[in-house]
Protein backbone atom coordinates (compact mmCIF):
# COMPACT_ATOMS: atom_id res chain seq x y z
CA UNK A 1 0.00 0.00 0.00
CA UNK A 2 1.36 3.75 -0.77
CA UNK A 3 3.23 4.89 2.17
CA UNK A 4 3.95 2.03 4.00
CA UNK A 5 7.22 2.21 3.91
CA UNK A 6 7.80 5.53 5.49
CA UNK A 7 4.24 4.55 8.15
CA UNK A 8 7.16 1.70 8.84
CA UNK A 9 10.64 3.74 9.45
CA UNK A 10 8.36 6.07 12.11
CA UNK A 11 6.63 2.66 13.23
CA UNK A 12 9.87 1.12 13.81
CA UNK A 13 12.49 3.99 15.09
CA UNK A 14 13.50 4.82 18.57
CA UNK A 15 11.20 7.43 19.55
CA UNK A 16 11.52 10.12 22.13
CA UNK A 17 8.66 12.79 22.33
CA UNK A 18 9.39 16.50 24.65
CA UNK A 19 6.02 18.73 24.93
CA UNK A 20 7.83 22.51 24.92
CA UNK A 21 7.17 25.68 23.69
CA UNK A 22 3.65 24.70 22.72
CA UNK A 23 5.16 22.23 20.07
CA UNK A 24 5.09 18.44 20.52
CA UNK A 25 8.63 17.63 19.43
CA UNK A 26 9.83 13.79 18.28
CA UNK A 27 13.14 12.76 18.36
CA UNK A 28 13.41 10.20 15.89
CA UNK A 29 16.24 7.00 15.39
CA UNK A 30 15.58 5.38 12.43
CA UNK A 31 16.56 1.68 11.54
CA UNK A 32 19.09 2.19 9.05
CA UNK A 33 21.35 5.55 11.61
CA UNK A 34 19.46 8.11 10.19
CA UNK A 35 18.18 11.13 12.72
CA UNK A 36 14.90 13.01 12.63
CA UNK A 37 13.12 15.94 14.38
CA UNK A 38 9.99 16.65 14.02
CA UNK A 39 7.53 19.48 15.87
CA UNK A 40 3.80 19.72 15.94
CA UNK A 41 1.93 22.39 17.14
CA UNK A 42 0.11 21.34 20.15
CA UNK A 43 -3.41 22.78 19.56
CA UNK A 44 -3.46 22.10 15.92
CA UNK A 45 -1.49 18.97 15.45
CA UNK A 46 -0.29 20.44 12.46
CA UNK A 47 4.12 19.50 11.65
CA UNK A 48 5.87 22.81 11.89
CA UNK A 49 9.08 21.57 11.29
CA UNK A 50 10.84 18.53 10.15
CA UNK A 51 14.66 18.39 10.27
CA UNK A 52 17.45 15.76 9.13
CA UNK A 53 20.81 15.15 11.08
CA UNK A 54 23.66 15.25 8.37
CA UNK A 55 26.61 13.63 8.80
CA UNK A 56 30.29 14.00 6.95
CA UNK A 57 32.27 11.62 4.84
CA UNK A 58 33.81 11.22 7.92
CA UNK A 59 30.52 10.70 10.45
CA UNK A 60 31.00 14.02 11.58
CA UNK A 61 28.00 16.07 12.41
CA UNK A 62 27.62 18.89 9.79
CA UNK A 63 24.29 20.27 11.35
CA UNK A 64 20.14 19.76 10.09
CA UNK A 65 18.95 19.80 7.03
CA UNK A 66 15.31 21.39 7.19
CA UNK A 67 12.58 19.32 4.98
CA UNK A 68 10.14 21.62 6.43
CA UNK A 69 10.00 25.06 8.58
CA UNK A 70 12.85 27.82 7.98
CA UNK A 71 16.05 26.90 6.96
CA UNK A 72 18.81 27.07 10.01
CA UNK A 73 21.07 29.98 9.45
CA UNK A 74 24.17 29.93 7.75
CA UNK A 75 26.01 32.27 10.10
CA UNK A 76 29.22 29.85 9.74
CA UNK A 77 28.99 29.03 5.71
CA UNK A 78 31.74 32.09 5.48
CA UNK A 79 33.87 29.96 7.90
CA UNK A 80 33.36 26.79 6.63
CA UNK A 81 34.01 27.70 2.71
CA UNK A 82 35.14 30.76 2.41
CA UNK A 83 32.01 32.03 0.59
CA UNK A 84 28.82 33.70 1.57
CA UNK A 85 25.35 33.14 -0.46
CA UNK A 86 23.98 36.62 -1.10
CA UNK A 87 21.01 37.54 1.34
CA UNK A 88 19.45 38.84 -2.04
CA UNK A 89 19.39 35.28 -3.82
CA UNK A 90 15.95 33.40 -3.63
CA UNK A 91 15.29 31.53 -0.59
CA UNK A 92 13.07 28.54 -0.37
CA UNK A 93 11.04 27.23 3.06
CA UNK A 94 8.53 25.08 3.36
CA UNK A 95 5.52 25.02 5.45
CA UNK A 96 2.72 22.75 5.93
CA UNK A 97 -1.28 23.32 6.92
CA UNK A 98 -4.17 21.15 7.61
CA UNK A 99 -5.42 21.06 3.87
CA UNK A 100 -1.94 22.36 2.22
CA UNK A 101 1.71 21.90 1.08
CA UNK A 102 3.17 25.16 1.03
CA UNK A 103 6.49 27.09 -0.58
CA UNK A 104 7.41 30.36 -0.19
CA UNK A 105 10.44 31.34 -2.29
CA UNK A 106 11.91 35.10 -1.07
CA UNK A 107 13.51 37.75 -3.05
CA UNK A 108 11.50 37.14 -6.77
CA UNK A 109 10.48 40.55 -7.02
CA UNK A 110 8.92 40.46 -10.55
CA UNK A 111 5.28 40.60 -10.90
CA UNK A 112 2.74 37.68 -10.96
CA UNK A 113 1.85 37.21 -14.16
CA UNK A 114 5.75 36.42 -15.15
CA UNK A 115 5.43 33.32 -13.21
CA UNK A 116 4.88 29.58 -14.36
CA UNK A 117 4.43 26.85 -11.88
CA UNK A 118 3.58 23.74 -13.24
CA UNK A 119 3.12 19.90 -12.01
CA UNK A 120 5.78 17.52 -13.88
CA UNK A 121 5.10 13.94 -14.61
CA UNK A 122 8.75 13.58 -12.92
CA UNK A 123 6.89 14.32 -9.61
CA UNK A 124 8.36 17.45 -9.47
CA UNK A 125 6.70 21.12 -9.72
CA UNK A 126 8.47 23.49 -11.73
CA UNK A 127 8.81 26.95 -11.24
CA UNK A 128 10.10 29.30 -13.75
CA UNK A 129 9.50 32.88 -15.28
CA UNK A 130 9.06 34.17 -18.64
CA UNK A 131 11.93 36.74 -18.54
CA UNK A 132 14.45 33.77 -17.86
CA UNK A 133 15.52 35.16 -14.37
CA UNK A 134 14.49 32.07 -12.61
CA UNK A 135 13.87 28.15 -12.59
CA UNK A 136 13.51 25.82 -9.77
CA UNK A 137 11.55 22.21 -9.63
CA UNK A 138 10.87 21.89 -6.44
CA UNK A 139 10.80 17.94 -4.90
CA UNK A 140 7.59 17.28 -3.02
CA UNK A 141 8.63 14.67 -0.62
CA UNK A 142 5.20 14.20 0.62
CA UNK A 143 3.40 13.49 -2.42
CA UNK A 144 6.86 10.47 -3.24
CA UNK A 145 6.29 9.18 0.04
CA UNK A 146 2.61 7.88 -0.75
CA UNK A 147 3.36 7.34 -4.39
CA UNK A 148 1.74 10.18 -6.06
CA UNK A 149 2.46 12.73 -8.56
CA UNK A 150 1.31 16.37 -8.37
CA UNK A 151 -1.68 17.85 -10.26
CA UNK A 152 -1.63 21.03 -11.68
CA UNK A 153 -5.43 21.69 -10.69
CA UNK A 154 -4.36 21.57 -6.53
CA UNK A 155 -1.85 24.28 -7.50
CA UNK A 156 -2.56 28.00 -7.27
CA UNK A 157 0.44 30.60 -6.82
CA UNK A 158 0.17 33.96 -5.00
CA UNK A 159 3.09 37.00 -4.96
CA UNK A 160 3.27 39.59 -2.57
CA UNK A 161 6.45 41.40 -0.56
CA UNK A 162 8.72 40.04 -3.35
CA UNK A 163 7.81 36.30 -2.06
CA UNK A 164 6.18 33.94 -4.53
CA UNK A 165 3.71 31.71 -2.19
CA UNK A 166 3.02 28.21 -4.17
CA UNK A 167 0.27 26.20 -2.20
CA UNK A 168 -0.43 22.58 -3.37
CA UNK A 169 -4.31 21.30 -1.82
CA UNK A 170 -3.56 18.13 0.10
CA UNK A 171 -5.04 15.06 -2.27
CA UNK A 172 -7.42 12.61 -0.26
CA UNK A 173 -4.53 9.87 -0.03
CA UNK A 174 -2.14 11.92 1.90
CA UNK A 175 -4.45 13.48 4.40
CA UNK A 176 -5.69 9.42 5.34
CA UNK A 177 -2.27 9.02 5.39
CA UNK A 178 -0.80 11.80 7.55
CA UNK A 179 -3.73 10.64 10.01
CA UNK A 180 -2.40 6.94 10.16
CA UNK A 181 1.70 9.02 10.99
CA UNK A 182 0.21 10.88 13.28
CA UNK A 183 -1.90 8.37 15.18
CA UNK A 184 1.66 6.62 15.65
CA UNK A 185 3.87 9.80 16.99
CA UNK A 186 0.95 9.88 19.72
CA UNK A 187 2.05 6.85 21.38
CA UNK A 188 5.35 8.13 21.84
CA UNK A 189 6.33 8.30 25.30
CA UNK A 190 6.82 11.91 25.91
CA UNK A 191 9.53 13.17 28.42
CA UNK A 192 10.00 16.32 30.82
CA UNK A 193 13.76 16.08 30.11
CA UNK A 194 14.32 18.70 27.54
CA UNK A 195 17.65 17.68 27.28
CA UNK A 196 16.68 15.86 23.63
CA UNK A 197 19.05 16.77 20.52
CA UNK A 198 16.71 19.58 18.85
CA UNK A 199 17.73 21.98 16.12
CA UNK A 200 16.87 25.07 17.46
CA UNK A 201 13.73 26.68 15.19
Amino acid sequence: MAGDRWLNLIQTAQKTAIIQDGKRKIHFLLEDGREMVEEYHIETNVLVRRAWKETGKLGQNVGWNVEIGDPEPMQNNIEVCGIQESSNAPSISRRITKTSLEWRIRNLPYPLNVYSVTAEGDGTITVRTSNKKYFKKLVVPDLERVELKPEQDRISVTHQYNTLIITYKKPPALLEFEKKVFSEILQAKSSKDSGIQCPTS
